[in-house]
């Protein structure tokens, strides 16, 4: 979609309410619903994804008028952006410029970022245009390193990742083909690693180099540009997609996170999601299998087998292998991080354990 097109999408929300206004409507705004009572999941294209429910945003519901306010607010600082060709702001930096009193009141239009963050979500939701597209930056957090040359075409640099030393290099927050074009790629698979610490260990010791293959952190819950950023390249180059995980409920919902995409940006997956991505570990069996210390083991709580059950609800957590995993999981009682795989010796996962489970196919799908 075109900055035009936007715009004039955009422009016509505010229109609609004026047109309400003088016909002496209602002024109202539907709002796509983005919770799990209007996801669903889409099995043959492996995605979770946003149904057609909405909510009616009402200016004179008193519930529902600050909010009101604050949509028309965010789509017309968005749109009076976009018109003036201005950067991309980060979110942030969006919520300070409308944080101002509420005139007449002592009451701010946006208490704090959350707040802002979720209308724009809204706004992208409503008008069919991703928030990259509408100028705005969320803070990336992604680190990537590996045999693979990106021009980022703003600047006209071209950066090779495979320069960029023991802090690896950063991935941007706007990863569309327009602004971090592929030059050229070498490597056979990506291998996403859900904790910093472990992606740090395996880049000191130029796993990436050694086997061939791009590795790549969100350092945790991956933001928008990471997750864009595997789905790119996966479908783009055809690369088989590992992803490494905490052997914890949060972990395994982490890795759905980057295969099916998740509930509250389901708007998001065609786009963000990777399908074919397999989950190489850690798993409940891999304790035994690798003849691991108990000294590594950490007692779930109640938060734990409580999570446990939810995720086993969810449709994309259905098939035979992820339930009976996660009824490994809950009767073992305990979970184990990644980070202590180097009670074995600081080697043993980039040298044993992820090999061993790579070329043996030791998936999870």
């Amino acid at each position: 979609m075109s900055d035009i097109e936007i715009i004039k999408k955009l422009e016509k929300v505010g229109l609609d309410v004026l047109d309400q206004f003088k016909t002496e409507k209602q002024p109202n705004i539907n709002i796509p619903i983005r919770s799990l009572s209007n996801v669903y999941f889409d099995a043959k294209q492996g995605l979770i994804k946003l149904g057609d429910k909405v909510q009616e945003r009402a200016y004179f519901n008193i519930a529902q008028t600050k909010k009101f306010m604050q949509t028309i607010l965010i789509a017309g600082q968005i749109r009076d952006l976009m018109k003036q060709h201005k950067p991309a702001l980060d979110t942030r930096q969006l919520f300070y410029i409308l944080r101002g009193t509420i005139p007449g009141t002592n009451e701010d239009v946006f208490n704090e970022q959350g707040e802002s963050d979720g209308i724009i979500e809204d706004v992208e939701v409503s008008i069919d245009a991703l928030r990259e597209q509408l100028k705005l930056v969320a803070v990336p957090k992604g680190i990537m390193a590996g045999p693979i040359l990106i021009e980022d075409t703003h600047t006209g640099d071209i950066l090779d990742y495979t320069k960029m030393g023991t802090a690896g290099g950063a991935i941007p927050p706007i990863v569309e083909e327009d602004a971090f074009k592929i030059k050229s790629c070498s490597a056979k698979y990506i291998l996403v690693v859900e904790k910093y610490a472990v992606w740090n260990l395996l880049n000191q010791e130029r796993y990436w180099k050694k086997n061939n293959c791009l590795l790549i952190t969100g350092k945790g819950q991956p933001a928008r540009a990471e997750r864009r950023l595997v789905s790119r390249l996966a479908k783009e180059l055809k690369l088989p997609v590992y992803v490494f995980c905490d052997m914890d409920v949060y972990g395994y919902y982490i890795y759905s996170v980057y295969k099916q995409g998740s509930i509250n940006l389901a708007f998001f997956s065609e786009k963000a999601a990777t399908p074919s991505a397999k989950y190489i570990g850690f798993c409940v069996d891999d304790f035994k299998k690798f003849d691991l210390p108990k000294s590594v083991l950490m007692k779930m709580d109640k938060g734990d087998l409580k999570r446990i059950e939810e995720v086993k609800n969810y449709d994309w957590f259905k098939s035979k292998e992820w339930q009976g995993e996660l009824d490994k999981l809950k009767n073992f009682g305990h979970k184990i991080e990644s980070d202590s795989l180097v009670t074995k010796s600081i080697e043993f996962t980039a040298n044993e354990y992820l090999p061993t489970k790579i070329d043996n196919k030791m998936f999870l799908n």
